[in-house]
This record gives structure tokens, sequence and C-alpha cells, in this order.
């Protein structure tokens, strides 16, 4: 494949600038505090900015317009869910949890329930939570570079993930910090651009939604199947196929009759001008469906999918470990509530463009919607609309935004599971830091091009399945119920991470076929949210209510460090602790 000039350089220069950043970052992380909060001194609008920039991820960038792409109206709840947790965040968890002065969310568990075991065991949930959201930044990163210049995608997996290691082992908090700021305004502006500018060619030609139509090619089109999938056609039509065709091999044109049919990776098909593009089975085959909520995600129990992911997306984004270290780095409570409510107004205004981004790929690059990977929509959308230079020029930006949200998402989970990792399990020096971050990317890393890829968006959203069913819960409890108990808070951890991460990795390592069981497992297995949070938040209130916990008064003392003004210093002697570490 012979990529574009435009493309070649957007690449190198984002992959530059995020390397020339974070050297400039690392002369200024000098202390162990450096490393981990970034000596608390980040501001509210800086810091608002670097969280948007790590939060936006390859689910967001690029995920959420291939899932609308697909799924249309009940894909929403992706980019509305993601954007609506930081509003339970700033209500619940932001100022208490920055008052408690931790560094780290099992320092805040044994902060607040007096146990090194819980705070070990919430240090492996974050390196599970952390290296689950890992995996799919490096499947997309080589994805995107496989699709945009031919390389085989392990090679994009391993440049993304050796800028990555660099920068966070060069100057963990501090450097990504400045890098993570950059890279949210470069991601805005790669997908603002080419959305309003596609909004203008479709104003300007007169097209319409909504036809009850299927989507359909208006060219010859050649499409190159990159996964297995099973796509449903609603309509016989003649096409040419080279490859594997329901499990046998073919090289002829035929007619696909109605119904499902199996395609495997590395199959060619060539659709005529006019012919109905056949659709991921389970995705809505024609524009009003596409429209109608209520279908789901692919699968026989919509109403489920779509309420399971509502509590995953609404509840996990109050246990992400990234997005919540960033509030450690703020100089109080005051600043951690201001730089919440700032990142719900750069989080809301970047999601109006991939939603936009997403229905114009089912209009005009269908033929992404036979592939299994519509997550390319976004890098593949302008080129394919518009001809000659102003197509590649807006496609060069896009693909430089989709490396910035590889970069920024990646930098952000890896200084958490290093932090973590560092004070946890070796001295928490500089040096152990640095330790942690090569074997904390690198392990991910290697599982990312062991396992299925599945769309990012949905990858994701298991992620945030286990981060809702285990730290929400003890973040939740732990800061506004007294009778949490250390016992407690690990039986939910223990219930709640079980049957998310059980779910999770089966997920991922191949999931279970639809029509088993009714379709109910693959249900479970895909959307646990709705049975694991649940478990989670009941198993930490039964238990705790069977056992004895803290003291009275160790348990108004803590909750009066977390809950009263900084103007009164109750923090003060904690801070003073942690630094002297």
């Amino acid at each position: 494949m012979t990529s574009p000039a435009p493309t070649v350089a957007a690449l190198l220069l984002a992959a530059l600038a995020t390397v020339a950043i974070g050297a400039y970052g690392v002369r200024l992380a000098r202390t162990t505090s450096d490393f981990l909060v970034a000596s608390r001194s980040v501001g509210p609008r800086w810091n608002a900015a670097a969280i948007s920039g790590e939060y936006l991820s390859a689910a967001s960038f690029l995920g959420v317009a291939g899932l609308i792409a697909k799924y249309g109206a009940d894909a929403l709840w992706y980019p509305v869910g993601f954007t609506a947790g930081y509003l339970g965040l700033l209500l619940f968890v932001a100022a208490p949890l920055r008052r408690s002065g931790a560094y780290t969310v099992p320092d805040f568990a044994e902060f607040r329930l007096g146990s090194v075991r819980l705070r070990r065991l919430a240090a492996l949930v974050v390196v599970l939570i952390c290296g689950v959201y890992l995996i799919p930044q490096f499947q997309g990163a080589g994805l995107t570079l496989r699709i945009l210049l031919g390389v085989p995608s392990w090679v994009g997996a391993l440049a993304v993930g050796a800028i990555v290691i660099a920068n966070v082992a060069g100057g963990g908090m501090r450097s990504i910090t400045l890098v993570q700021a950059f890279q949210y305004w470069l991601k805005l502006t790669a997908v603002a651009l080419p959305a309003l500018v596609l909004l203008g060619h479709f104003l300007a030609n007169d097209r319409e939604w909504g036809s009850p139509a299927p989507p359909v090619v208006t060219e010859r089109t050649t499409v190159e199947v990159s996964t297995d999938v099973r796509v449903r056609v609603t309509e016989p039509q003649r096409v040419s196929i080279t490859g594997t065709l329901d499990g046998a091999p073919v090289d002829a044109v035929l007619a696909l009759t109605t119904g499902t049919h199996d395609l495997a990776a590395g199959t060619v098909l060539i659709l005529e001008p006019g012919a109905s593009v056949p659709v991921v089975a389970g995705a809505p085959a024609d524009g009003a469906g596409w429209l109608e909520p209520g279908g789901g995600f692919g699968g026989r129990h919509p109403t489920y999918q779509v309420y399971s992911l509502i509590l995953a997306t609404f509840l996990g984004t109050m246990g992400l470990p990234h997005v919540l270290v960033r509030f450690y780095t703020n100089p109080d409570g005051r600043a951690a509530r201001v730089t919440a409510l700032t990142v719900i107004g750069l989080v809301g205004l970047f999601y109006l463009f991939p939603i936009l981004l997403g229905a114009f790929a089912r209009l005009y690059v269908p033929e992404l919607l036979i592939t299994g990977t519509s997550d390319a929509a976004v890098v593949l959308l302008p080129g394919a609309v518009l001809s000659s230079l102003p197509g590649q020029l807006l496609a060069a930006l896009a693909a430089a935004g989709a490396i910035a949200a590889f970069l920024s998402t990646s930098s952000g989970l890896l200084v958490s599971i290093a932090g973590v990792l560092s004070t946890d399990a070796l001295r928490g020096r500089i040096r152990d830091f640095r330790v942690a971050a090569l074997v904390a990317g690198a392990a991910p890393l290697g599982l990312s091009l062991a396992v299925n890829s599945l769309d990012l968006s949905r990858t994701v959203a298991l992620a945030f399945s286990v981060a809702a069913s285990t730290l929400c819960p003890l973040l939740v409890l732990g800061i506004w119920w007294r009778g949490l108990t250390a016992a407690g808070a690990a039986a939910g951890l223990i219930m709640g991470g079980s049957a998310a991460g059980a779910a999770t990795v089966i997920s991922v390592s191949g999931g279970i076929a639809d029509d088993v069981g009714g379709g109910w497992p693959a249900a479970l297995l895909g959307y646990p949210a709705a049975i694991s949070v649940p478990l989670a938040f009941a198993a930490m209130v039964v238990v705790s209510l069977l056992t004895r916990g803290q003291d009275s008064r160790t348990v108004g003392r803590i909750f009066v460090r977390m809950h009263a003004p900084e103007r009164l210093g109750m923090g003060a002697d904690r801070e003073r602790r942690l630094r002297a570490e």
C-alpha cells in the first residue's frame, strides 16, 4: 500500500512532537512526587486539558464513530456515558479524594480503612483495569498504521508502546502532563475540522438520512476483509468473491443469498455501483433501523445490553485509575472540582464530532460495515469523500489525531500501573518507578498481539465494567458511608472484580457465540456491568454490616479530613508525611 506523503508526514510530526514535549518534561521531573503526582502543582485548566487528553482514547477518537456507523442510535450511549461519568466524579469523588492526600487509589484504601492487605488487593485491581484498557490502545495503533501505511499490525503497536514507555519512564506524571494537554487540542482539531468540512460537503450536496434502503456503494468498490466476520444479507445480490465464504474456498462471481454468511480474514469482495452492502450480523441493515433506538449492539437481548452499558460508562469513570490519579495532582479539593467541571465541557465538545463522522461513515464509506473494522472510518472517510489534496490533508490530520489518542491514553494508564507497582510492590524510588514502567508496558503490549481484536469502544467498555464493579463502589462507599469495613471492601472488590474480570477475559480471548443459551451467555459476558456492579455494592454493604471496622473516633477524623474545607488544614499532616517519603 502506498500512503500519501501528507499522512506519513503527519504521523511523524505527531510522534516527534510527543517525544520532544515529553523530553522537556523529563527535565522538570526530579523527585518521586514529580513522577507520581507532578508534586501536586497542576492548575485546574492545565489539568483538565491533560485529563481530557488521556481520557479521549482510541475508543473515543476511532471507536465511537465506528460503532455509530454500525449500530446507529443506541451507540450514542457511548459518548453520553463517557461524558456523564464526570458528573458523578464531580459530585461524589473529586474533592474528598484529593483531600485524602493519597498518591494512588490503593493508598486511599489504606488511608480510609487502615488495612495493608486491602491496599494490596486494590493495587491488583488497578493493574487489572489498566492492563485491560491498554490492550485496545496498542491494538488500535497497529490497526491504524496497517491501514494507513500498509505495515504489519505489530509495527504500529510496537512503535506506540516504545514512545509511551520512554516518556513515562523518563519523567512520569510531570512529563506526560505536558504531553497530554497538547494532545487534547491536537485530537480536538483532528476530529473537528474533518467533521465540519464533511458537514459542509453534505449540506452542499443535499444528501438525506433516514431512507429505509440499506447502505449502498456509489462506485465499483473493492473490500478486503481484515478479520473473520459474520455478515447479514437482506436481499440476494451478485458479488465477486475471492477467499473463504462460509468455510469453503471460493473465487467466482456468485449470488449471495438472504441470511448470514461467514467471511474469513483476507477475503476480497468486489461490489458493483448501486450494490447493497452486507453489514456485520446484528447491526441494522437499513437506514430506518439505524435511526431507531432499541436494536442494541447485536444479539438477542438489546435492552439488557443498553442498560448495562449505561451503568458501566456512568459509573466506570469514577473507578478509572488513570483518571483518578490526575485529581491527586491538583493543589486542593476546590481545584479538583473545578478541574472535573472543566473536563465535562472539554469532553462534551469533543464528542460532538465523532458522532457526525459516524453518521457520515455509514453514508459515504458503507463498505467498512463488511470488514469488521469500522474503527478505521475516521481516518479513511476524508480521503474517500474529498478528492486530491484536500482529502489527503484532512486524512493526514485525522491520522495524527489517532496516533495522539493512542499515545496520550496509553501514557496515563502506564503511569497509573507504574505508580502502584513502584509504591506497593517495590520501594517507591524513582528507579523503581522506571523499572515498573518498563515491565507494565511490555506485558499489555505482548497481550495486544496475542488476543482477538474487538471494536475499540466495546473493549474499553469492558474495562469500564471492571472499574465500575470494583474501585467505584470502594470510593463511593469509602467517602460517603462510615460503616464500610476493610473486610466489606475486600469482599466487594473480589466479587465485582471476579464477575466483571472473568467476563472480560472470556470476551477478549474469543468470546462466546450469541446463539448459545438463547444469547444470554453472550449478553452477560459482553456487558457484565448490570450484574457485577450491584453485586459489588451489595457485597461491600452486607459484609461490612457483619464485620467490625475501625472505631468511631478514627472514622470521624478520617471523614473530617475528607470533607472539611481546605482552609482548615485538616489534611496537612498527611501531606507532610507523604512528601517526606
